[in-house]
């Protein structure tokens, strides 16, 4: 008989197989990303998953166009340069992006363990599939 996860651990799994996506998704050949918010490239390894919409919102927690590559000078001591952050999403993909994030972070959403563990396994192979 197998343990049933914890919920806590499935929203840890998830969040760690999903930041590693988003720094792949952005990164070259060689591992090399750049910061939404300075442009700082560096290796993926060594950047962040930046959130637009606070993380603490789990109808953006793992939404691709509210997480971006940063790095930890943005993302912790700038405090996710929430204002550059916005502009660069409304003009990568069209105006009112950021408002639309923020009007979805809002929303109460919910996710059953199942959901959790379809995302797990969903990341999981795009990230096997980028380190090919």
């Amino acid at each position: 008989m197998s343990k049933k996860v914890s919920r806590k651990n499935l929203v840890k799994r998830l969040d760690n197989i999903f930041s590693q996506y988003i720094r792949l998704r952005n990164s070259n050949a060689q591992g090399i990303a750049e910061c939404y918010t300075c442009g700082k490239k560096d290796h993926y390894k060594r950047l962040q998953n930046g959130h637009f919409q606070s993380r603490k919102h789990y109808g953006t927690r793992w939404d691709e166009t509210n997480c971006q590559v940063q790095c930890a000078a943005c993302n912790v001591f700038r405090y996710g340069e929430q204002f550059k952050f916005g502009v660069r999403l409304d003009k990568d993909y069209g105006k009112g992006t950021a408002e639309d994030l923020h009007a979805k972070a809002i929303q109460i959403t919910k996710y059953s363990n199942n959901d959790l563990e379809a995302l797990i396994t969903k990341y999981t192979a795009l990230v096997k599939k980028k380190m090919k």
